[in-house]
């Protein structure tokens, strides 16, 4: 029987209220606007498990934490008021959801001169605030991770697990694409044993990723670049695998494979607190880029929890520097026409005093869980 994703803890919750609240005070804003159920989760405890309607949640610099949502039953350990809407006529869906949920948002923000939001937050629907855009502070807010929030991650990361060890079952020349990543799916939501909150996002077979195609077929003699993300009341894991569609790769896709392999061993040294990750970075494409005339074109990874890339970037776009609490996807890669595709390998990691906790574990090798 699937396991529960573990329930955030109240006291956390309410740390990161505070945590909000000290960034609210520095930018002269008097509250918080949030509408991504994400973050509602993360601030309140209250997981808003239908899609199709929206929910928010108002924290204010110097009072209250208001939940909105249309559950008049909503548990949530961290709020001090639910302020419930109606969405619907005789369960018909209303058509400007984000309006209806305003109505009863905005008599709360009289007096507020000065708010901030997140890319999600209908602004245009608000009245009152000055309303300013936060969502890369927040980012930035949020990136050490709390136990409770690295408890859901791991969770995820199982759920992850579960469907790579069935893709690895189903994986033979002839099935399609949509197969394998509905299978997966399937696999996926049965551990989560809930709907899942994220899905995605490469399952092309014989290229270095892409969406699955309904009539693909895969072929003997290719890779398959899996990288799969799983999310679970908005906690979002990251892992890519590849494997050889007949389980008999060439001596070429072999030794990609190991070099891949050794470069993750080389920049899992790098995973420590006051590294740059443009340093990291530019260390892994030395290594990736060319080498036996493959590609490596992409960035080297990035930081994971509530959105699908969050802080920080191992990119040498930006200048991160690695901080205890940091929830990371390494992802070292190779491609090239000879190896049919590519090679990704991406594992989790938790940034830690000492170092790293390697938080993924499913087996790297292109043919076997066992090794």
């Amino acid at each position: 029987m699937p396991f529960p994703s573990p329930p955030l803890d109240g006291e956390l919750c309410r740390q990161r209220q505070q945590r909000l609240r000290h960034y609210l005070a520095e930018k002269n804003l008097e509250a918080a606007i949030f509408f991504n159920r994400h973050y509602v989760y993360s601030l309140s405890g209250y997981w808003h498990e239908q899609p199709l309607t929206p929910t928010a949640i108002v924290v204010k610099r110097d009072g209250d934490t208001t939940l909105f949502t249309h559950d008049e039953s909503a548990v949530a350990p961290a709020a001090d008021h639910n302020v419930t809407y109606i969405p619907n006529h005789l369960f018909t869906l209303k058509p400007n959801l984000s309006g209806c949920l305003a109505e009863v948002l905005n008599p709360l923000l009289k007096g507020i001169q000065s708010a901030g939001t997140e890319e999600q937050t209908p602004v245009a629907l608000l009245e009152g605030p000055e309303c300013t855009d936060i969502s890369e502070d927040y980012q930035y807010l949020r990136r050490k991770k709390d136990a409770d929030e690295v408890a859901a991650f791991e969770f995820t990361i199982r759920c992850a697990e579960r469907a790579y060890a069935t893709a690895q079952q189903v994986i033979e020349p002839g099935v399609t694409e949509v197969e394998v990543m509905a299978a997966m799916q399937e696999s996926a939501t049965f551990e989560a044993g809930e709907f899942l909150s994220g899905w995605g996002q490469d399952f092309q077979c014989g290229g270095p990723g892409g969406f699955a195609r309904h009539r693909r077929k895969v072929e003997a003699g290719e890779l398959y670049v899996l990288d799969l993300g799983v999310g679970v009341r908005g906690y979002r894991s990251d892992l890519c695998r590849t494997f050889s569609v007949d389980g008999n790769p060439t001596a070429k896709q072999q030794e990609a494979h190991a070099h891949i392999v050794e470069v993750m061993t080389m920049g899992e040294s790098l995973l420590r607190p006051r590294q740059s990750c443009k340093e990291m970075y530019e260390k892994v494409n030395a290594q990736l880029d060319g080498w036996n005339r493959y590609q490596f074109f992409h960035h080297a990874g990035h930081g994971v929890g509530l959105d699908a890339h969050e802080v920080p970037r191992i990119n040498p776009a930006w200048d991160d520097t690695f901080e205890v609490g940091d929830l990371v996807a390494f992802e070292p890669g190779l491609y090239g026409p000879e190896l049919r595709g590519g090679i990704r390998l991406e594992n989790n990691y938790l940034i830690t005093e000492d170092g790293f906790r390697q938080l993924s574990h499913y087996p790297l090798s292109l043919t076997s869980t066992s090794a």
